[in-house]
């Protein structure tokens, strides 16, 4: 466990690396007794500097293979501000980051505030809609050497996202085979379902909810979160146009696209 002054200086240089696109080496490398703990701590230090609305979270790790690369058995999760959101249809600046990914997320919307001890059921309940998601994901870590207190500490590794304008009702369809495709440029480069997220992406959110109630934190009304990608991480490049698609067996769910200025 670290003095609070050291989780200071940690949340400092992950500032100054976001700040100055120039990533840091891991914070394990010279920090080795950071933990969990204090990541989330470091993490909130720079989301309460921004002094901005939180608007929703988004959970990461939500696959095995991560889940196995990173030797945990629970995702982790990021803090959504406002300033976050990235409009469709308005190029994004990739300056702005350090080295660019893009993830496809089944996104929830919520209508009403889920409790603390939050199941699949609660989270149906609870969500007012479902909406096609794309996330823009960073490392302020060099070369997204990562390991889990690495991420957590760099509000897991969040920089941005987009919703499409579809809103569906989230008892319509089978969440756990809602599929997309990701295109580039017009190439289609992945494919994914929504069974990838922990089998269940309201299994995700569920565990969110749970989560974060052990921080005094609440899941409230007119949060967006993400729950995890169904597809793999995709680099930016300069100029790049991506859009995802979601359908669930032979319906269309609408879709979602973020662009990149050269």
């Amino acid at each position: 466990m670290l003095a609070a002054d050291a989780r200071a200086e940690v949340a400092q240089r992950l500032w100054d690396a976001e700040r100055d696109r120039a990533p840091i080496p891991p914070l394990v490398e010279t920090i080795p007794r950071l933990d969990a703990v204090d990541a989330y701590e470091i993490q909130l230090l720079n989301v309460r500097r921004r002094d901005e609305p939180v608007i929703g979270h988004k959970v990461g790790l939500t696959s095995p293979v991560m889940q196995q690369m990173m030797g945990v058995s629970e995702p982790d999760y990021g803090h959504l501000l406002a300033s976050m959101r990235l409009p469709e249809g308005e190029p994004v600046d990739p300056r702005r980051y350090c080295v660019p990914r893009v993830e496809v997320e089944v996104g929830f919307l919520l209508g009403a505030d889920l409790p603390a001890a939050c199941t699949e059921a609660d989270v149906l309940a609870g969500t007012e809609a479902l909406v096609p998601a794309i996330e823009l994901i960073d490392s302020r870590i060099a070369d997204w050497r990562i390991s889990l207190v690495d991420t957590i500490a760099d509000n897991a590794s969040s920089a941005g996202f987009a919703l499409g304008a579809a809103r569906i009702d989230p008892n319509s369809v089978d969440l756990k085979r809602i599929g997309a495709v990701l295109w580039r440029n017009g190439e289609a480069i992945e494919h994914g379902r929504s069974d990838a997220v922990l089998g269940n992406p309201a299994t995700a959110v569920a565990w969110l909810a749970r989560k974060v109630a052990a921080f005094g934190v609440r899941l409230r009304a007119g949060n967006v979160v993400l729950p995890g990608s169904c597809t793999r991480a995709i680099d930016v490049s300069p100029g790049d146009e991506f859009r995802a698609d979601f359908r669930c067996g032979g319906a269309e769910l609408g879709s979602v696209s973020v662009s990149f200025g050269s």
